[in-house]
């Protein structure tokens, strides 16, 4: 049953609403002034607000920015007489879905309140999209707020559902493979296989039979047929890691398939077609490699479609703490310790070093320093000597130490309630400092029950 707030301060109006949207099956609540309206939206449910444009105390669109700042999903309707259609017309540039203008009819009414519905549902739809896909990056490990990072996750929920192939680039250790995974997990290949090969592990000979496969006999030691990747991942996604170490004679049969999507096994003139996504990965130029014809220009370019470039963790500082605490919780359970947090001069450390193994590197850190921990708190002398001689850095004050067993909601809850503390509860700059908007802050606090 939807439920439905009507805020008038004429009696006449409120009554007659109710008794109209009543008769239709909607629960029904009545305001006679916003400060009313408020306190129902603190209390109860909304689906639809019903609001006049001019009362005292509290006008309408004031409502209205109370209403969008602190529950964006309820959809606001205006209503205003003849006089007040510019206010009206004012109300939906700052989020109103339409207006009525008095006197309105029963018919359009109900004709308005079914189309704010609609919309409603539409919202409601998005919003668990966002936390599903939301949910699909925790699970995926795939951690970090900082922009750089939530500029790369972005681009992710953009092109997962595409065909297209996608270039993944970066520094080791900064997590290619992981957000590979992610791209064919939010896909709608999530169903098919997902497939990595390492393609600057295996000589040419051995690679090409990786790929392509072969038939019993094709060569030495053959002594049965063997399918490819590109068989084995059909309906999926093939990772494609360190393409700018694959040999010049494997790229010109890899173009092919990337072109036709066809390709023979070794020892068959039998041609095969496959329908798989290629995700391609290197921590090499491959512009450069082009230039030095090292890498095939024609290949490049068709692997070149969609870019995606990870940054390295020494551009992403303030998503150590985030890290760590993954990691913490992690490692300790594997390793049966109980590790509950990281000191404050620890993590100042970590901060400051350059990472260049990237999430790689840090990773290894945390898990070594939990295996030779003495306590529950990893200290500075569980870290390897390079970090122990780090000249430590503060930690900026929007970072927030957390303990190893948060989950990350939890780390989100913990990390808006310390610093709205450190800035005596104004969410304006609380939001800043967390880079975030106002209207995310206000609905995280709801989402927290913090409000």
């Amino acid at each position: 049953m939807a439920s439905i707030v009507v805020v008038d301060d004429e009696p006449k109006t409120r009554d007659a609403l109710e008794f109209i949207l009543r008769q239709e099956g909607y629960a029904v609540c009545t305001a006679a002034s916003g400060y009313e309206a408020l306190d129902h939206m603190r209390t109860g449910e909304m689906d639809v607000l019903l609001s006049d444009v001019k009362m005292p105390h509290m006008d309408g669109l004031t409502l209205l920015r109370h209403v969008k700042a602190h529950a964006s999903g309820v959809v606001v309707v205006m209503m205003s007489g003849y006089h007040d259609v510019a206010a009206a017309v004012e109300a939906m540039k700052q989020g109103a879905f339409d207006y009525l203008v008095k006197p309105f009819g029963k018919d359009d009414v109900l004709r308005t309140v079914q189309q704010a519905l609609t919309v409603r549902a539409l919202l409601v739809e998005d919003l668990l999209l966002q936390r599903q896909m939301r949910d699909d990056f925790t699970s995926a490990n795939v951690i970090g707020s900082s922009p750089p990072w939530r500029r790369v996750c972005e681009i992710v929920q953009q092109v997962a559902p595409a065909r297209a192939t996608v270039l993944i680039t970066g520094e080791s250790g900064t997590g290619k493979e992981l957000i590979a995974g992610l791209l064919h997990s939010l896909s709608p290949r999530a169903a098919g296989p997902f497939m990595t090969l390492n393609t600057a592990a295996l000589p040419a000979t051995l690679l090409e039979a990786e790929l392509f496969g072969y038939e019993k006999g094709a060569f030495t030691g053959a002594q049965q047929r063997k399918l490819g990747c590109f068989e084995l991942a059909d309906g999926g996604t093939l990772l494609l890691d360190e393409i700018g170490d694959m040999p010049l004679e494997i790229q010109a049969k890899l173009l092919r398939v990337l072109q036709d999507g066809t390709f023979e096994r070794l020892g068959s003139s039998r041609t095969l077609q496959a329908d798989v996504r290629i995700v391609a990965a290197t921590n090499k130029d491959l512009s450069q490699a082009v230039a030095e014809q090292r890498f095939r220009a024609d290949l490049f370019y068709r692997i070149h479609v969609i870019t995606l470039h990870l940054p390295p963790l020494r551009q992403r500082r303030e998503d150590i703490p985030l890290l760590v605490a993954h990691f913490l919780r992690k490692y300790a359970q594997q390793n049966a310790k109980a590790i509950t947090a990281i000191a404050q001069q620890a993590l100042q450390r970590l901060q400051a070093y350059p990472w260049p193994g990237n999430v790689r590197e840090l990773e290894n850190v945390i898990e070594r320093a939990v295996v030779l921990a003495q306590g529950p708190v990893i200290g500075v002398e569980d870290l390897p000597p390079e970090l122990q001689d780090q000249e430590p850095v503060s930690v900026p004050e929007h970072h927030v130490v957390l303990s190893a067993d948060a989950t990350l909601a939890q780390i989100e809850r913990e990390a808006i309630v310390q610093t709205l503390q450190r800035h005596a509860g104004n969410r304006q700059i609380a939001a800043r400092v967390l880079d975030i908007g106002l209207a995310t802050l206000y609905r995280k606090l709801k989402e927290y029950h913090l409000a």
